[in-house]
């Protein structure tokens, strides 16, 4: 994180991002009951091999990825343009807190950065690539790609869009999924707003509005 950041910020973003991960597990937990919870009931209802034909097909449901998220979020900051920018290019970028936070690692690789992560106490790995392009567009504005990727596998991608206003930036910043998920991912995409803003604003940004979208 920038180094005028002090200590005590970077402490509470780091439990800030505890609890969102914590919320997402039980969200994804939640999924996992409710659908046992349906298998309970049909078997109660029913006879046992349609009891296990209806799991398989709720398993299927929940875990076959159909959805894609995307949205905007418009931010204000003090911080100039140059300084907004030097963060999205940088090795840890505010809008991408609850990775980086919690990699295990931070390399960089031809300019980009890489995040290393392990899970199943150690018996899988990922590593999250993120690739940073910048340019200025024909209104005057700067812009910052963030192309990202997943064990060379896209992910997402995040534009933000730039503008000086005197006293600060404001900062237009439009996502998309570039992998497909679940419905047992759902509600996590649903809670993580609160918590996603909060980390924002601990990095000296100000949420203004903000849109989420969840399609097929």
């Amino acid at each position: 994180m920038p180094s005028n950041e002090t200590s005590g910020q970077r402490q509470e973003l780091q439990r800030l991002t505890t609890q969102y991960h914590r919320i997402e597990r039980i969200a994804t937990g939640s999924v996992a009951i409710v659908v046992s919870a349906l298998f309970l009931g049909i078997y109660l209802a029913s006879k046992l091999l349609t009891a296990v034909a209806a799991a398989a097909v709720l398993v299927i449901i929940v875990r076959t990825p159909v959805f894609r998220s995307s949205g905007t979020v418009r931010l204000q900051t003090d911080k100039s343009p140059e300084t907004v920018i030097e963060q999205l290019t940088g090795l840890r970028p505010p809008i991408l807190a609850f990775q980086w936070c919690v990699a295990d690692g931070i390399t960089t690789k031809a300019n980009d950065a890489v995040y290393s992560f392990s899970y199943l106490f150690g018996l899988r790995s990922a590593a999250m690539r993120v690739r940073t392009e910048t340019e200025t567009t024909s209104e005057g504005s700067d812009l910052v790609e963030l192309t990202i990727k997943i064990n060379n596998e896209p992910w997402g991608t995040y534009t933000a869009t730039i503008d000086g206003t005197g006293a600060g930036s404001i900062v237009e910043v439009e996502y998309s999924s570039d992998r497909r998920f679940g419905l047992r991912r759902v509600p996590q995409q649903l809670l993580g707003k609160r918590y996603h803003d909060q980390a924002l604003e601990l990095q000296g940004f100000s949420v203004v509005e903000r849109e989420r979208n969840i399609g097929i």
